[in-house]
């Protein structure tokens, strides 16, 4: 892929009619063993590259200029489903996958990772992520959506206990009580000014990083949020749910919705470009699509 330039931001009202002028690409895994539904998509730091996870044990890397699976690496080992996949930010060929929380150490500036004890939840733990911090500094702080409906803080690295094999335990220094069922996905915008909480009672709140309160609760969502993602430039947000059609993508200052992306089927994985404004999701029997990826003005 050609280098990205940079770009500038587009205003709300000119966004909805320059991003349906964007064409879709669609990438299909002819070697899928079984069923293949998508149930993670991730970019690269870079946004060079697109990782997928799905139902029949595949973890693929694509490359958004050649949609044929021939041209992509599979990535094999996994038992079962990949829910969750997540890139390095700072190495564009490392990416993990679990469904286990295992802290990983790594010493700056290089050094082989090395896999600390797991660290056991007392709820359900959907999603975590780190708060945005120099590519130098080590996190102080860890984020963490549980299956009561709350957002937690906590402190980072783990305090450690004396339990017989030397796991951490996480200290929550705040709640918030995003959601009344299950939280189920998160995602900071990359600006940090916002916090996106997706919950299985389909709605996206919205939350100041700053205060730590909710701004506004996007309703546009047809089931369970499970996953939230915003533009490169923090103004558009979306949401993928198993249920209902159609991707919403709403204007995080005002909460109102501009375009939809028609889909056939629900769109559960849901991925903006790192860099631009390209849409990757997943959903029908097709697998991947990313809407820009095969041309337009935008």
């Amino acid at each position: 892929m050609a280098p990205i330039l940079p770009r500038k931001p587009v205003a709300k009202d000119r966004f909805p009619a320059l991003f349906a002028t964007l064409k879709t690409q669609t990438y299909y895994d002819s070697t899928s063993r079984g069923s293949h539904a998508i149930r993670t998509i991730a970019w690269s730091p870079t946004g060079h590259l697109i990782a997928t996870g799905s139902t029949d044990r595949t973890l693929r890397i694509w490359n958004p200029d050649k949609p044929t699976s021939k041209n992509s690496t599979e990535l094999r080992g996994h038992n079962g489903a990949i829910e969750r996949v997540c890139w390095n930010p700072t190495k564009e060929a490392e990416l993990a996958s679990d469904d286990t929380l295992i802290p990983i150490s790594i010493s700056f500036p290089d050094s082989t990772p090395t896999a600390l004890p797991s660290l056991p939840q007392t709820v359900q733990t959907n999603q975590l992520a780190f708060p945005h911090s120099p590519p130098s500094s080590q996190p102080t702080t860890l984020l963490l959506t549980t299956g009561n409906g709350t957002v937690d803080i906590a402190d980072w690295p783990p305090a450690p206990t004396s339990t017989s094999n030397g796991a951490g335990k996480l200290n929550i220094i705040h709640s918030m009580h995003a959601h009344t069922s299950a939280a189920l996905s998160l995602e900071l915008s990359p600006t940090g000014r916002y916090l996106a909480i997706g919950g299985s009672d389909a709605l996206i709140s919205l939350w100041d990083t700053t205060e730590w309160v909710c701004r506004r609760t996007l309703t546009g969502m047809g089931g369970g949020v499970r996953s939230v993602s915003f533009s490169w430039d923090g103004s558009f947000v979306v949401g993928g749910s198993d249920e209902g059609l159609g991707i919403e993508i709403a204007h995080v200052e005002t909460g109102e919705y501009i375009h939809t992306v028609p889909t056939t089927t629900p769109a559960p994985c849901v991925a903006w470009h790192p860099q631009r404004y390209w849409l990757a999701y997943s959903g029908d029997a097709q697998g991947l699509k990313i809407v820009g990826a095969a041309g337009g003005n935008l």
